[in-house]
């Protein structure tokens, strides 16, 4: 049995629930692969505990479900600490960094955290896309020279396996599209207002359902989508794409009329971000509003549903489509890539 001590570094909706996934699946985890996993620290906004015993996912979890801090965890909060201070100073194997996105702010506290675990010899795992979006060709540099293991799968498109597949099932391949809907909540406004919902009761649904962030422009704008579209470009085709790369357009502009008229053709609107590789072996980067026949694998997308489609010279056309209800999904993939460093090919099995 071997025994993983890790750090969790942002508790909100992905921090908290990846809590529960784990919780849910000790046996599992330690029949199957051979593990016990270890949360010695944890942070979120407000403060950090650590506890090389060990820190209790029960008493973790109920404290956030109640609205408190982890800085209010019994006998284990640190004064003064921060998610920093608290990757800087833990004895861990593995940082899980899932705290916000936060572009705006040089990707931080995500940024300086990676960096610190990794330079601590630290494994890292992160849902976040704003330390990929700045820094990614660095932080995949670091990650080499310290000989240790960066995942972030779970960035792009909740859980659906979109990096998995495309940098590993696609090795050979000369990718001449990218085409993906990796934001779930601009296709789920969009199919209310086709319906006659009005703007701002789309909104507050899509909010209340847990996939509207408070600061909606970042999803609304398109950012979220050009951010995930960068880390697909960069890790799939191994280009040097920035977020200014992406021609971005959100969805404010499109009218009713507009989706209620392509509704009628028997079309869905949905904000598709595509990479494409030209004559000259440059790629151009879009994110852009589009209607889509139910002819295109995206097209058929229902509410709750994100996709990504692969077009290659030897592979013909992949097409990945994941069903997302909730956010348990997304927190899951902290769990895939955790595994992904961790469990050797002997102890896998079916079942």
């Amino acid at each position: 049995m071997r025994e993983v001590r890790y750090l969790l570094v942002g508790l909100g909706n992905l921090g908290r629930r990846f809590c529960e996934v784990v919780q849910e699946r000790e046996d599992l985890l330690a029949e199957r692969y051979g593990l016990t996993l270890k949360l010695v620290g944890a942070a979120d906004s407000r403060g950090a505990a650590y506890d090389p015993e060990g820190l209790d996912l029960t008493t973790v979890v109920a404290l956030k479900r109640g609205g408190g801090s982890i800085a209010q965890y019994p006998n284990a909060a640190r004064d003064g600490w921060g998610a920093l201070e608290l990757v800087e100073a833990a004895d861990a194997d593995l940082l899980l960094e899932a705290s916000p996105v936060n572009l705006e702010q040089g990707a931080e506290p995500g940024l300086s955290c990676i960096r610190t675990a990794m330079k601590r010899g630290m494994h890292v795992v992160t849902p976040n896309k704003g330390p990929l979006v700045a820094a990614f060709h660095e932080l995949h540099t670091l990650a080499k020279a310290q000989g240790v293991q960066l995942r972030y799968d779970g960035t792009v498109a909740g859980g659906l396996p979109a990096l998995n597949v495309g940098c590993r099932d696609l090795r050979g391949a000369r990718v001449r599209m990218i085409e993906a809907v990796p934001n779930l909540v601009t296709g789920f406004i969009m199919d209310m207002l086709a319906d006659g919902t009005g703007w701002e009761e789309a909104t507050a649904t899509a909010r209340a359902a847990g996939v509207l962030e408070a600061d909606a422009s970042w999803d609304l704008d398109g950012w979220d989508a050009a951010a995930k579209l960068v880390i697909l470009t960069n890790a799939i085709l191994g280009a040097d794409a920035r977020l200014e790369d992406v021609d971005r357009a959100g969805i404010r502009a499109v009218t009713v009329d507009e989706l209620q008229a392509a509704l009628g053709r028997g079309e869905r609107y949905r904000l598709v971000a595509r990479t494409e590789l030209q004559h000259d072996g440059s790629y151009v980067l879009s994110v852009a509003p589009v209607p889509l026949p139910v002819t295109h694998s995206l097209g058929r997308l229902g509410r709750k549903q994100m996709g990504v489609v692969y077009t290659t010279d030897i592979y013909g056309t992949i097409t990945l489509i994941i069903d997302e209800p909730d956010p348990i999904p997304s927190s899951a993939t902290m769990l895939r890539d955790l595994l992904d460093i961790y469990a050797s090919e002997s102890t896998l099995h079916d079942g």
